[in-house]
């Protein structure tokens, strides 16, 4: 295995067009699932998906130069499946599941590319949006947020010498390898790489999941990432997002449609997929009043994903209704993703330990936390709260409530309604770092 030299190719990114985005599968597994399924049930919904930047006080049109920006989104606009790619997802298995994606999926994916997007400066930020067959702008989600940070990483890097990047990647990556040696004692631990989205750069990504990979062997369970878990002989980890009860609730034309909107997406997603893939998302519009309301038959899926509640808290209400339910939680899986670091691994895993299967997805602690390793002691590599979420649905307003209000989206009128429906319990207000 050849270890690439990232300060020096960082080094070098001023004098050329180093293209951040290189392949279709340079992208998060529940794309691909999410995909196929949209496909094949909704061809004809028109989604309008748009970048967000929840870390208002870092003014990214004033960071990335514009020219930078479009010439980088462009370039993901020319790229496609290769025959290589193409190959492994028809022959591999996923979930041990072999054929997982349709022949006629991965004929229509051998030809897709990204759709045109609109991009404009608004006070000191850059509105990005991307409008279309839902078919075409939710594959716009990663790689918009992955070239948006990466090229923030480079502009903060500018001008720094290659001895100067050569101990911010040492910091790096020795900040690192101290977090896998804590986590690795934890007995039955069970973790992934969910960084895509967030990631300080591409390079960097592939040398966190290669550390980790070779740090806690059988405890690392794969990756998101497409290409890096082909790359690396690893498994593709993911099943859905958001954006499937946010569309399905757009939709409804009905409060009472609205109310039954998240469970008739999962009736969706469950002729589509089975097993280890029946993990819900419980947040979009408060877990309270998911659970209050789910059908029974939502008790007898695999798992659950809770991603914006305290992951203790949260968990424990998720087991408690399993109980009421009459199910046994030693039987299910709970997987924890929200802004997840090595201390909330650590007490989260310990908690649960006998009590439900735990996993964990390491997002943004995993591959972009340079917090305090810049020779400077500059703050600009911290990682900012960057979100590309479904806004508008065949016209209509799209509306995510979240657990923490901080994460909520959509328009105030419509979040309202939404609040009418499904009611506030539960939710709290934390501030959101990444």
């Amino acid at each position: 295995m050849t270890v690439t030299d990232i300060a020096t190719r960082t080094y070098n990114h001023g004098w050329r067009l180093d293209p951040i985005i290189r392949s279709i599968l340079d992208t998060d597994f529940y794309k691909l699932l999410m995909l196929q399924m949209i496909r094949e049930l909704h061809p004809n919904v028109h989604v309008t998906f748009s970048l967000i930047n929840r870390s208002k006080h870092v003014r990214l049109a004033e960071v990335i130069d514009e020219s930078d920006l479009r010439a980088q989104l462009d370039h993901a606009r020319t790229v496609q499946l290769s025959k290589k790619e193409l190959i492994w997802l028809a022959g591999n298995s996923f979930y041990g599941r072999t054929k997982m994606f349709s022949p006629d999926f991965l004929a229509w994916l051998a030809e897709f590319r990204l759709p045109d997007y609109d991009l404009r400066k608004v006070d000191g930020q850059y509105e990005l949006h991307f409008d279309g067959p839902w078919t075409h702008t939710t594959m716009w989600e990663i790689p918009a947020l992955a070239i948006v940070n990466e090229l923030r990483s480079r502009q903060a890097m500018k001008g720094h010498g290659r001895f100067a990047l050569d101990v911010l990647y040492a910091r790096a990556k020795a900040k690192l390898w101290t977090k896998v040696e804590r986590l690795k004692p934890l007995q039955g631990l069970l973790l992934s790489d969910f960084g895509t989205r967030r990631r300080h750069g591409f390079l960097w990504q592939r040398w966190c999941v290669e550390a980790v990979k070779e740090g806690l062997g059988p405890s690392f369970t794969g990756t998101s990432n497409v290409l890096l878990a082909m790359d690396n002989d690893l498994e593709a980890i993911g099943t859905n997002a958001h954006e499937l009860p946010m569309v399905a609730a757009a939709l409804a034309d009905s409060d009472d449609e609205l109310r039954k909107a998240p469970y008739r997406v999962l009736e969706q997603w469950s002729k589509s997929y089975g097993g280890n893939l029946l993990i819900a998302l419980p947040d979009a519009f408060g877990t309270k009043a998911f659970l209050r309301d789910a059908p029974d038959w939502v008790a007898d899926w695999t798992g659950f994903r809770p991603d914006s509640s305290p992951p203790i808290a949260g968990g424990e209400e998720i087991v408690r209704w399993w109980k009421e339910k009459g199910r046994d939680p030693t039987k299910k899986i709970l997987i924890f993703s929200d802004a997840m670091d090595v201390d909330t691994i650590e007490q989260t895993h310990r908690h649960f330990l006998g009590q439900v299967r735990t996993s964990f997805g390491w997002g943004t602690n995993l591959t972009n936390d340079f917090t305090g390793c810049t020779p400077d002691g500059a703050a600009d590599l911290d990682p900012i709260s960057l979100v590309c979420k479904v806004t508008s649905v065949n016209g209509r307003p799209a509306v995510k409530l979240s657990d923490n209000t901080e994460k909520a989206t959509g328009d105030p009128d419509e979040i309202a309604r939404y609040l009418r429906v499904f009611g506030n319990a539960g939710r709290i207000t934390n501030a959101v770092r990444v």
